[in-house]
């Protein structure tokens, strides 16, 4: 009978040996990375605050990196002519023409110049706060393509200073700013100083518009509401040319920023925003905050 107690004792002792667990098994990590990436690309409902304090710093942070790119006039200059010479070759070169017909009239002219100051940031604004209040499922993915389109632009700022088709050497077009004293444009006048002025290429005014145009006739319920978001980017890439601001090739560059911006966008949340469901499935914290509240709670339990 000892000796059965001994084995007892001793299968008891190797039972209650510590065993590896399996989150500090590799298997066991690598399954929680993926659940902490699956929990950052699963939409969450925005936070108003956040949204505000990210679109603030970030516009600061694009309208400062844009700035500083150095305005390099010599090449600024010779890629106008070259992208003249280029759209001249393909049959497409009528920014000129545009650019005088509706220069002739007046009034049609100043609404534009006005409409090029202005609208790009309000009607892009706008999209902003009706995705957020009413598809706030979408909004995350929808702002990501925003994000990812505006940073790729800045990269060809810096590798293709281009002039606007105002500022070519020997132009005739006509700085339609200058000529009818309208306010509110970074282009022309005593704000150029404040903008690069040899930041044409791409055309965000077209990258931006389209990116409304598309958000809301993929996502409104609305036949005019799809077909307004139709006839927005239209109706800019007319301004944007008869305001001598850009190229038709300009717009090309801020269409190509785009889809760069929906891939990222698809890449990340696995689906093109509209398909994302309208209502975001988790409501809890968001990993990335979850996770930093977890590791305070180490530090102060250590200390």
């Amino acid at each position: 009978m000892g000796e059965a107690s001994v084995k007892t004792l001793d299968t008891r002792t190797d039972v209650s040996a510590p065993a590896v667990g399996e989150s500090d098994s590799p298997q066991g990590h690598q399954e929680a990375t993926g659940r902490f990436l699956g929990g950052l690309r699963a939409p969450r409902r925005p936070r108003i605050w956040f949204e505000v304090l990210l679109l603030a710093v970030s516009y600061w942070t694009y309208s400062l990196i844009r700035n500083s790119v150095p305005e390099q006039k010599a090449a600024a200059l010779a890629n106008a002519d070259w992208i003249w010479d280029v759209e001249s070759t393909l049959g497409i070169a009528v920014e000129r023409s545009v650019n005088h017909a509706v220069d002739s009239v007046t009034w049609l002219i100043v609404g534009m110049n006005y409409y090029y100051a202005t609208l790009h940031f309000i009607v892009t604004i706008g999209v902003l706060v009706w995705i957020y209040r009413y598809h706030p499922g979408r909004y995350a993915a929808a702002r990501l393509v925003l994000f990812a389109t505006t940073g790729v632009a800045l990269v060809g700022y810096y590798l293709f200073p281009l002039a606007p088709p105002r500022l070519m050497n020997g132009s005739t077009f006509v700085d339609t700013v200058l000529k009818h004293h309208t306010w509110g444009s970074m282009a022309s006048g005593d704000l150029k100083h404040m903008s690069n002025q040899y930041a044409a290429m791409p055309s965000m005014h077209i990258g931006w518009s389209l990116w409304c145009g598309l958000t809301v006739f993929a996502v409104a319920s609305a036949p005019w509401a799809r077909i307004l978001g139709l006839l927005y980017p239209t109706a800019t890439l007319v301004v944007i040319v008869a305001t001598a601001n850009h190229f038709w090739l300009d717009a090309a560059g801020g269409a190509m920023c785009l889809a760069f911006g929906y891939a990222v966008s698809r890449s990340w949340y696995g689906a093109m925003p509209h398909r994302l469901p309208r209502h975001p499935a988790h409501a809890g914290p968001h990993p990335a905050s979850a996770a930093l509240v977890r590791g305070l709670r180490r530090v102060r339990s250590r200390a």
